[in-house]
């Protein structure tokens, strides 16, 4: 009798399945546990945490080098806008802070940076929309692999605002610099 109601449970989840496949729902089976019926890529992929800048390219850019200036690059094309830290081990860290949350510990962590800097115009005015990506891995054992845990968001949002301080230094620098151009040239004449 369960053989047969394990196996009517089964087929009324295909079923489900085979009809949302159809009309086309993302969305989950009732009752047939808990994985998608579609694969939509880079929901595996958490926020990718941005912000707009009112200055020109070639600042944006020197600031994101200079915020980041302690990570190797393995990825670095100005004219594309991409930046990408080398993978950087954070087991120790990882394994810290979770100690208190009751989780188990971790064989290995790791992160890397991933940073976009596009060009625009507000009202305008150059602009710069910067947008950062933690990828966060853990493995928990060795028979496990690699799996993508969500970020805190802590990390991100510090580099935008660092990146958003070295910004305003270099615009209040090059204001500085013009006035004392100014001054030097209203002397002179």
């Amino acid at each position: 009798m369960s053989f047969l109601f394990s196996k009517k449970f089964a087929r009324k989840c295909t079923k489900l399945a085979a009809i949302a496949a159809v009309a086309g729902i993302t969305a989950f089976a009732p009752g047939c546990g808990s994985e998608p019926l579609f694969y939509s890529p880079g929901t595996e992929l958490d926020h990718i945490y941005s912000r707009i800048f009112l200055t020109d390219y070639n600042i944006a850019w020197q600031a994101t080098l200079d915020a980041l200036k302690r990570f190797e690059k393995t990825v670095q094309n100005r004219q594309g806008g991409v930046m990408q830290t080398s993978w950087v081990d954070n087991t120790a860290e990882k394994n810290f802070s979770d100690a208190f949350g009751g989780d188990a510990t971790y064989l290995n962590a790791r992160y890397r940076f991933k940073v976009s800097i596009a060009p625009g115009n507000y009202n305008g005015k150059p602009s710069v929309k910067i947008s950062i990506l933690k990828d966060q891995l853990i493995q928990r054992d060795l028979l496990e692999g690699w799996k993508q845990v969500p970020s805190d968001a802590l990390e991100e949002n510090s580099f935008l605002y660092r990146i958003g301080r070295i910004i305003f230094i270099k615009q209040k620098l090059k204001q500085l610099e013009d006035q004392k151009l100014q001054q030097v040239i209203e002397e002179g004449v």
